[in-house]
């Protein structure tokens, strides 16, 4: 196959050419390359696929509208997930810094006595919870992502549709100068 979705003779190293079968799959499809992969539709273009479209694994292959519908749904919670750790990581920060100033203040120290920048490091537990959630949100970017490498319109609309609702959820904050 070339770029243009143009089906092209493929010598392997014998006569063998590609079948009718394989012919008539979508271009740039994975059918055309590989046979079926259990019925797959993977597709490397941009597409509109549904039904018998496969996403991730070949045991998450849709095979009803309601199953495509479940999957939108699904991508946009996943978007919506990773807005909300986002936000998460953010407010641990804000709490271990307000935690921070409240010691400091029982001990009646100032900010300014605590040297430039009112610096403070997190215990080993403290950290390790700010790793957990900056680990969680790099995983769920990586699904999305993987997600969107399928080049299938309707979910990347699901993508920024999520992106949309957890912006508009998750990031609602007061706006300082």
């Amino acid at each position: 196959m070339d770029h243009s979705g143009h089906i092209m003779d493929m010598d392997m190293g014998t006569s063998t050419t590609m079948t009718a079968a394989a012919a008539s799959s979508t271009p740039m499809s994975m059918e055309g390359m590989h046979g079926s992969m259990g019925g797959c539709k993977v597709n490397m273009l941009w597409n509109w696929d549904t039904i018998g479209a496969c996403f991730l694994t070949s045991t998450w292959r849709i095979t009803t509208q309601a199953m495509f519908a479940g999957t939108c749904i699904g991508v946009i919670l996943l978007v919506v997930t990773l807005i909300f750790l986002r936000r998460a990581h953010k407010e641990y920060d804000a709490f271990l810094l307000r935690k921070h100033d409240r010691v400091q203040a029982a001990k009646g120290l100032a900010a300014a006595d605590e040297g430039p920048g009112g610096v403070y490091c997190p215990t080993a537990l403290e950290q390790a919870v700010r790793a957990l959630l900056y680990t969680l949100q790099f995983a769920n970017a990586y699904f999305v992502m993987l997600l969107a490498m399928y080049y299938n319109g309707y979910i990347i609309i699901c993508i920024f549709i999520g992106a949309f609702l957890g912006s508009f959820v998750f990031t609602w904050d007061t706006l300082r100068r």
